[in-house]
């Protein structure tokens, strides 16, 4: 496919005609995965979470400067919230990392989340792999920031930095949200707040009753004043260590697997999707249905009729 080829030769248009071609869901699709997948597996990819307001955007932003000053390209995924009517994000492009907008070395992309839990949309796990195959070092993937429902980003990246702010409440409160779960860096941003000494307490606490084993990877907690640009290098120190971890102790190849097993269910279950909704499209399917609405057939066998499994 000609577009796949000049996206690898550098082509920056090119690269958001086939990122907005897998944002679309389109017939192109499964040929430019088969084109993309076997150049993926070079980029670090890092996700980024947490609830809204915590800094995320900007500790990204300073992330992103970073990789920079070391030499390296940096892709930035934004996953937003999406319309609800038109199913685009909310957020653009053009009102995130003003700085970055010129440098060539940085590509943004927003992304909707497309009415899908879990802060990442469908498309983000293809999106992120023609980013690596496209020749970024790093691809920092900034969830949409909801809560609760950010454990997606777990499938995805391979370091997750959950950011957190003194206001996000007690420990309690964050292990029910099943941050501690998905989190291999904590970071408790706007630190010259009063309560963000006592937040890194408790995370430290959590993490040290949360780690069975020496071997495992303890949990680092990071304070950080993005604003500022405080603590981001000690911040970086810590994401390489953990990249460092997934290398020597294979956990690394452990969550890739995982990865590739949930992509591999996805695809499955959007195909049967396709065929169920044309099953539903049929006259003899029709007709099922209103036998349903006329309350001579229930439910479960209507659906056993019109696709039996």
């Amino acid at each position: 496919m000609q577009l796949v080829e000049q996206m690898l030769a550098g082509q920056r248009f090119a690269l958001a005609r086939v990122i907005s071609k897998v944002e679309s869901r389109g017939k192109d699709l499964p040929r430019i995965m088969e084109l993309v997948f076997p150049r993926t597996g070079k980029a670090q990819i890092l996700g980024i979470t947490g609830p809204p307001g915590a800094g995320k955007s900007t500790l990204v932003d300073r992330l992103t400067a970073f990789y920079r000053t070391q030499g390296k390209s940096v892709a930035i995924v934004a996953v937003d919230p999406s319309s609800p009517f038109s199913g685009g994000a909310i957020l653009g492009d053009r009102i995130r990392m003003q700085q970055h907008s010129s440098d060539e070395g940085v590509y943004i992309r927003s992304l909707g989340t497309r009415g899908k839990q879990g802060g990442l949309s469908h498309a983000t796990k293809e999106v992120v792999m023609v980013l690596d195959a496209a020749g970024f070092d790093v691809v920092l993937v900034e969830t949409a920031g909801v809560g609760q429902t950010e454990l997606d980003i777990l499938q995805l990246a391979q370091t997750v930095i959950v950011i957190l702010v003194p206001e996000s409440g007690d420990s309690i409160q964050i292990m029910k949200a099943g941050l501690l779960e998905i989190a291999d860096v904590f970071v408790v941003n706007k630190c010259d707040r009063p309560e963000a000494d006592q937040m890194a307490r408790e995370l430290v606490n959590m993490v040290a009753l949360a780690t069975p084993t020496p071997e495992d990877w303890t949990i680092p907690v990071q304070k950080t004043e993005a604003n500022r640009n405080h603590g981001v290098s000690e911040l970086m120190s810590a994401i390489q260590s953990h990249q460092a971890y997934l290398q020597f102790s294979g956990e690394g190849k452990k969550k890739t697997l995982i990865s590739l097993e949930k992509e591999i269910t996805e695809i499955l279950i959007e195909k049967l999707h396709e065929k169920l909704q044309a099953s539903l499209k049929t006259t003899e399917s029709q007709q099922i249905l209103s036998q349903a609405l006329e309350k001579k057939i229930d439910p479960y066998k209507a659906a056993n009729l019109i696709y039996p499994l």
